[in-house]
Parts: structure tokens; sequence; C-alpha cells
């Protein structure tokens, strides 16, 4: 079966020339502005995140529980062995001296740690010189500077009333680094000035050690 050649003429007319000059769809601009848009969404998502996360910070910092109290409290002071090592050269030393006396060393808290008497000294010198000690430790200053301060008939003569004190030289108290650590008392000596004397003797003993530690 022929074709019309007229007819095939014209399909080729109607399908060559169109086909020919139809033209290529162009590249679309915004194909490459895409990787642009990207980053710009990924740089936008971290920010708000950093914000997000700075403001979780905050409210959980408002929000944590307060630290809990210490249970116990931990406070430096004298030892059984200093205490003897600072007893045993402040009763030598008064003997030295030719007094014969009771020497005793509290902790910080005025409890007795070592007491120590000289068998010629008076039953009375051993509850003294504790008593000595304790208010050294109590009122922080030497019983020397007490007798001043709590001078009767003035503002602090009260004090001397008070139960276990000893208004009398003889006290003073023990610091390691500035820090209250114990108290020595010395009791027996003919002046509170001796007893002083001694109780310093003993002091310097352990001196260095108080300084190291």
């Amino acid at each position: 079966m022929s074709l019309d050649p007229e007819v095939g003429h014209r399909a080729r007319a109607a399908s060559g020339p169109r086909a020919a000059s139809r033209p290529r769809a162009a590249s679309r601009p915004r194909a490459a502005s895409r990787p642009r848009e990207g980053a710009c969404r990924v740089l936008r998502a971290a920010g708000l995140a950093a914000v997000l996360a700075l403001a979780a910070n905050a409210v959980s910092a408002q929000t944590a529980a307060p630290p809990k109290p210490r249970t116990l409290d931990r406070v430096p002071t004298v030892t059984v062995q200093a205490a003897l090592t600072a007893a045993q050269p402040a009763l030598a030393d008064c003997r030295r001296r030719g007094a014969t006396v009771a020497v005793a060393v509290v902790d910080r808290a005025g409890t007795p740690l070592v007491v120590l008497r000289d068998g010629l000294a008076g039953p009375h010198t051993p509850d003294t010189a504790v008593r000595k000690a304790w208010t050294a430790v109590s009122f922080r200053s030497t019983t020397t500077e007490l007798v001043a301060a709590t001078a009767p008939g003035g503002p602090n003569g009260g004090l001397r009333q008070l139960p276990g004190v000893a208004i009398i030289g003889g006290g003073i108290p023990m610091q390691a680094a500035g820090v209250l650590v114990g108290g020595i008392g010395v009791s027996g000596a003919p002046s509170g000035e001796l007893d002083d004397a001694c109780a310093k003797a003993g002091i310097g003993a352990i001196g260095d050690a108080l300084e190291l530690d």
C-alpha cells in the first residue's frame, strides 16, 4: 500500500522544521544556589541548637539542688604524743629552776590530754594546771593577760566567777600557723611569771612541729 506523496510531504514538513526549531530547555539557575541554601539551613539549625543548650544550662543552674551541708568538721588539735612532748620539758624546766610543779596539756576543746606532777608538788597543782590550760583555750589568751583584763570592779571582773576559770599566770594557748590547737598550764611555782616561763619551755619543745603542721 503506497502513501500519498503530498500527505507524506506535509507530514515531514510538519514534523521536521518544528522539531529542529524547538529550543533546548535552559539550565535552571536555582540549581547552583541549592548548596548555599542547604548550608544556611544547617547554620540556622546549629545556632538554634546552641541557644537552646544555653537556655537549658541556665535553667538547670537555677534549679540545681543546693550543696549538702557538711556532716563533720575537721579541726586541728594537738595530739597526745605532742602533749606529752610539751609537758615533759615544762616539768623539767621548772625543776631546773628549783620549782616543783604540775603540768597539764589540753586539746582545743579544753579536754585534758596529759597531766604530769612532780612528786613534791602540792596536791592542788594538777587541778589548777588543768584549769589554767582550760582558761587559756577558752579565752584564747594567756592567763597572765587575763589578770589585768578581769580586774575586780572592771567591766570583765565577773569572768573570775565562772566555773573552772583560773585567772593566774601559768596558762598559755597553743597555736599552729595561727590556729588554736590546745593549751598548756603550769601550777606550783612561786609566781605566775615562773609558771609562764616553764609553760613556754614546753611549747618551745614542739614549736617547730606546730609550725610545720
